[in-house]
């Protein structure tokens, strides 16, 4: 028979609440800014009030820490099912501010009508109602007087029963007696355990992650400043994305913005470039494996607990060095000139709009790579070479793309034990093999994912080379991409379709070009015989009809930067899979020319 991994205990509202204040449990990070609106809390209190069940809360205590001292210190619960509700309550019972997703702080007001025993969201209406009690977060006041309460709002409502209304008001700060049941789980259950039992519980809610776990250490940790550095990550991946958000951290929250870490992050403000946007999970994953030369977050959580991996006890003065690495790491993260620098790298490999990076690893261990190598003293020319190479190769390879902790563990590991610059040589010699461009990389083309890396280093090669669009004299790929740039299907889709072809035929990346959008216009549904017809009539003194190109030179060159076969242009018009099979080497041809460049 399996052993029962955790207990279910009932506690009074009362308790939980006070354990939140006094930090004995800790609220994860999987849906910081509370994301309920505030129907959702009113409902919530009136099913407390009426007695309805409101469902479990799960939480899990940290493992049991040896201080410096050698006395022993019991960790604190974190609660993995549930935040919602418990800051619902902190909220409308205890007039704690929230933080909504879009990082302003509100206060929700909950009214309650005691002759009516019904709840509703304050609002001007309410306010101007004596019948209301407009805000009950003062009927919880720990100064609250119940007498008092009673008697002032019956003097605003002559009518209403005293007797009455004082046993409703006092059924209503009864609620806190309510108990709501807690399922403990066993605390030498590890991460990956934890965060299945939460996924199997909670299908419907959001994903529980490793980082999660890590942010909420983090968070409740204020003896090593943990609740500053929390702060710190969450603040700098906002800024990232909405650098306006400045004015609100240095109005809002004065203690941080005289912080180390507001300086380090406040060139923020001034950026607009969403490169990379990192999130909480990608600035940990980076800080850690910088630092602490492992790629798995679990380690970091264990870490941070105080785990000493040799003599498997949890020890304060662990947990105390492993805060002090980790601020390193986040610290060296935020840096201007680290990440100006990264940014630079990739925009100068080809990858100038965030469009064209679809993995988030790949770049985080690039940045690994970068900090390492400045950290090992790399020439600067040397190391930008590095970094740009290994990107582009875990694009092509998908490197990142399954387990992308197992491989972020098993490269810094081995950059460790051979040196950074042997195993990037190394890697990429392995992975871009002869074989690689001419045998595999072509046999990947064939989809219809304009998602597919293949296709994001194909359109990067385009930038970094200088080529021009489908049929263009002066206007570049990188000029299309960010402005009015069209995919263009060389072989038209309803030319294609009228074959009898479905959408996975004819949206294959090798048919794709980008072209100006008036050029794509401009061929329209045209058969590919036409329209190459009166390209080459146009460059032989014909009429004008696609682009700007009249010259035969200009146009070949346009059609080899296009990967196009050059027999085109002789009317030779082969059929659509022969043309995707010759075109797909072509592009191979075309993206290993750009990665000798890098």
């Amino acid at each position: 028979m399996a052993t029962q991994r955790y207990s279910v205990t009932p506690h009074p509202i009362e308790t939980l609440l006070s354990w939140v204040k006094s930090g004995e449990i800790a609220i994860p990070e999987i849906q910081r800014p509370f994301v309920w609106d505030a129907t959702k809390v009113r409902n919530l209190l009136d099913s407390f009030y009426r007695g309805y069940p409101v469902g479990y809360l799960i939480t899990w205590r940290n493992p049991t820490i040896k201080l410096k001292d050698g006395t022993l210190s019991a960790g604190k619960r974190i609660l993995i099912d549930g935040q919602q509700r418990m800051t619902a309550l902190m909220a409308a019972l205890l007039g704690r501010e929230v933080i909504t997703k879009d990082y302003d702080i509100v206060r929700i007001r909950i009214a309650f009508h005691p002759i009516e025993e019904r709840f509703e969201v304050s609002n001007p209406a309410i306010l101007k109602d004596s019948a209301w009690i407009a805000d009950i977060a003062d009927v919880f006041s720990p100064t609250a007087s119940l007498f008092q309460l009673v008697t002032n709002y019956c003097q605003k409502d002559p009518e209403a029963s005293q007797d009455k209304i004082f046993a409703t008001v006092e059924k209503l700060r009864k609620i806190v007696s309510n108990h709501v049941g807690v399922i403990e789980l066993a605390e030498d259950l590890d991460i990956e355990t934890v965060t299945e039992i939460f996924i199997r519980v909670n299908s419907a809610g959001v994903a529980l992650s490793q980082a999660d776990f890590a942010m909420s250490k983090i968070a409740v940790n204020e003896k090593f400043g943990g609740n500053l550095l929390r702060k710190a990550i969450d603040y700098f991946c906002h800024l990232a994305v909405a650098p306006e958000f400045a004015s609100k951290i240095e109005k809002g929250d004065p203690e941080f913005a005289t912080s180390e870490f507001w300086p380090t992050m406040r060139w923020l403000k001034d950026v607009n470039d969403d490169l990379y946007d990192p999130t909480y999970t990608d600035l940990l994953r980076v800080a850690f494996t910088f630092k602490f030369g492992r790629g798995r977050l679990q380690d970091l959580v264990a870490l941070l607990s105080g785990r000493n991996f040799e003599t498997k006890q949890y020890e304060e003065a662990v947990a105390e060095k492993s805060f002090a690495k980790l601020k390193e790491g986040i610290l060296a993260f935020m840096n201007k000139t680290h990440f100006e620098r990264l940014t630079m790298i990739l925009s100068s490999a080809g990858f100038v709009s965030s469009r064209l990076i679809t993995s988030h690893n790949a770049v985080n261990f690039a940045y690994i790579l970068y900090l390492r190598g400045r950290r090992e003293g790399i020439r600067s020319d040397e190391l930008e070479q590095l970094v740009r190479r290994w990107f582009a190769m875990s694009v092509l390879r998908s490197r990142y793309a399954g387990n992308p902790e197992s491989m972020f563990d098993s490269d810094i590991r081995r950059i460790a034990e051979h040196g950074l610059q042997a195993h990037v040589e190394g890697v990429i010699a392995s992975e871009l093999s002869e074989s690689f461009w001419s045998v595999t990389l072509p046999q990947e083309m064939q989809t219809s994912s304009t998602k597919s890396p293949y296709f994001m280093a194909y359109l990067a090669a385009q930038v970094k080379l200088g080529d021009k669009g489908f049929l263009s004299r002066d206007i570049t790929v990188r000029d299309l991409l960010p402005n009015r740039g069209d995919k263009h299907h060389i072989y038209p889709r309803r030319y294609l379709q009228q074959q009898g072809l479905g959408r996975n035929q004819y949206n294959q990346i090798a048919n794709f070009v980008m072209a100006q959008s008036e050029i794509n216009v401009a061929i329209g549904n045209k058969s590919p015989e036409i329209y190459f017809k009166e390209i080459a009539e146009q460059v032989n003194g014909g009429p004008k009809r696609y682009g700007g190109i009249t010259d035969t030179e200009m146009l070949r060159i346009n059609f080899e930067e296009n990967c196009l076969p050059l027999s085109l242009l002789d009317g030779q018009v082969p059929d659509y899979e022969k043309f995707l099979a010759e075109r797909r080497c072509l592009m191979a041809r075309r993206i290993k020319k750009w990665f000798d460049t890098l």
